[in-house]
């Protein structure tokens, strides 16, 4: 008889197959911001109107804002630990917590554009703005994508009958998309937010 423990979907490498196609994506995905940070730095010097950014960015507003983000990390991590220990409640206070997190971030984020807005930032303002607004906003959506992820694993979490421990590989699977966007975040404030100011 088979050992209970045995990996649904095993691979050469003895690893999940959905765990190495979550490794696949998030590579192509590290590219894909690659790819928009570097066409950022290389256009954002180019902008012969403003407004700037040294004229719009709020550090210490975004600072919170990635602190928020960087926080829901810690509370992801809280999350796939309980749920690795069978404590279901424990895990569906930080998953709920980290996705609040999320939210806030997001509602900062929103709260920024519209302020860069009025102050007339806009996508077709310059190529400064069409390059920012591209990869904040790219960002932002994986954000809300990872959101939406994270209140559908706590809501199945209330499914009757549900074994959690089983389901503990798709907490592991949200949680490394949660990491990545969260270090994602660090660089595009690194780069686009303090190497400006």
């Amino acid at each position: 008889m088979a050992a209970n423990h045995v990996i649904e979907h095993p691979t050469s490498t003895g690893l999940d197959n959905r765990k190495m196609a979550m490794w696949a994506f998030l590579a192509s995905d590290c590219m894909f911001f690659g790819s928009l940070i570097t066409v950022y730095l290389v256009s954002h010097g180019r902008a012969m109107v403003g407004p700037f950014p040294q004229e719009i960015f709020d550090i210490p507003f975004t600072s919170v804002s990635a602190f928020v983000l960087l926080m829901s990390s810690l509370s992801m991590v809280l999350a796939l630990g309980g749920i690795q220990r069978g404590n279901v409640q424990r895990f569906r206070i930080w998953i709920a917590t980290t996705a609040v997190l999320g939210c806030v971030f997001l509602g900062g984020q929103i709260y920024e554009f519209t302020e860069f807005h009025h102050a007339g930032l806009t996508l077709e303002s310059s190529i400064f703005g069409s390059a920012f607004y591209v990869l904040t906003g790219f960002h932002g959506t994986h954000v809300f994508i990872g959101v939406i992820w994270l209140l559908s694993l706590l809501l199945a979490s209330f499914k009757p009958g549900l074994v959690i421990r089983e389901k503990s590989l798709n907490v592991e699977m949200a949680g490394l998309y949660w990491h990545f966007v969260d270090i994602v975040w660090i660089v595009i404030f690194t780069v686009v937010y303090l190497v400006e100011a």
